[in-house]
Parts: structure tokens; sequence; C-alpha cells
């Protein structure tokens, strides 16, 4: 199974290409979509995300797409707004390529890797790295996020512990 994930966002957005197979997890390709900076219009910035994700899912046919779930602070209701937005573009884009798209909140995905729904970013970085013996930290922090991301949705459906997919990892 070959897993698209990603950390969305109005101006970098984090993208991982995981596949499992024969019993083992490789990271294909990660990265950003630079989607502009946050002075250019939104309906721009959209656009280059659009295309980005589109680029993904046609370089690549997943199989699944995994998407972080929306997180709305109430001292910051135009940010989730903002997002919704993000996340929409996100969501047509698996729907025009017919890719299955599995929501995880922020915990499931922490937990997934590292056992904590409360672990710091620094942690999911550090993870990441370990996990597929990376010589450098994946930078900026969403990168590591949509790694992790993916990985939470194949131990989501894969494996029994995270024992069992930590061995899975090559």
């Amino acid at each position: 199974m070959k897993a698209l994930g990603i950390d969305p966002g109005l101006v970098v957005t984090g993208y991982a290409v995981l596949e499992q197979e024969s019993g083992s997890i490789r990271l294909i390709e990660a990265g950003t979509i630079d989607a502009g900076k946050a002075k250019d219009p939104l309906p721009i910035r959209l656009r280059r995300l659009h295309e980005g994700i589109n680029g993904l899912l046609d370089d690549h046919q997943p199989e699944a797409m995994a998407l972080e779930t929306l997180f709305s602070h109430y001292d910051h209701p135009r940010t989730a707004i903002l997002m919704g937005h993000a996340r929409g573009v996100i969501c047509l884009a698996a729907g025009l390529h017919d890719v299955a798209l599995h929501n995880y909140t922020a915990t499931q995905v922490k937990s997934a890797l590292t056992g904590n729904g409360r672990a710091s970013k620094e942690q999911i970085q550090k993870m990441v790295r370990r996990t597929f013996a990376l010589v450098e930290t994946p930078r900026p922090p969403d990168v590591a996020d949509a790694v992790a991301i993916s990985l939470c949705h194949l131990y989501h459906h894969g494996t029994r512990s995270n024992q069992d997919y930590l061995r899975l990892i090559k």
C-alpha cells in the first residue's frame, strides 16, 4: 500500500509518500509544497496548493491519502476557517483522483509514532529521523509531521501494535 500523508498549511504544506510492501515500510519522498507568502491572495495560494497536491497524486498514485484533522482554538477562529480552505482543496484533489481519504487527530498521529499523544514537534522529528535512519532531522517540522501522518495511516491499516509497527520500518 502506498500512502500520501499531508500536513496542510496555507503557506507551507508538508507531504510524505510511504509504501508498505512485503512486511516493510519505506519512505519514497517527503518535502513541502510552497503555496507562496502569507501576503499573497488566498485564491493564488489555494491554486498553488491544489497544483502541488495534484502533482503528487499524479506522480505517485497512492492508494490512500492521510490528513490531519483540523484543530480549532477558540482564540483563533479565523485561522481555523482559513485552514478549512486548504483542507477543502486537498480533499477535492483526493476526490478528483479517486484516492481514499483518511483523517487522523494530532493525538492519534503522535500516539502512533511515540506512544504519547502529547509528544512535541521535536519528538516527532526525532522519531521520524530515527525510524528511517535519516542523516538530518526533517525540516521544516511540517515534513516530519506529514511522515508521521502517513505512518499513522499505515499503522492503523496493517499492524497490531506500535512495537510490531516499528519492526516493519526499513
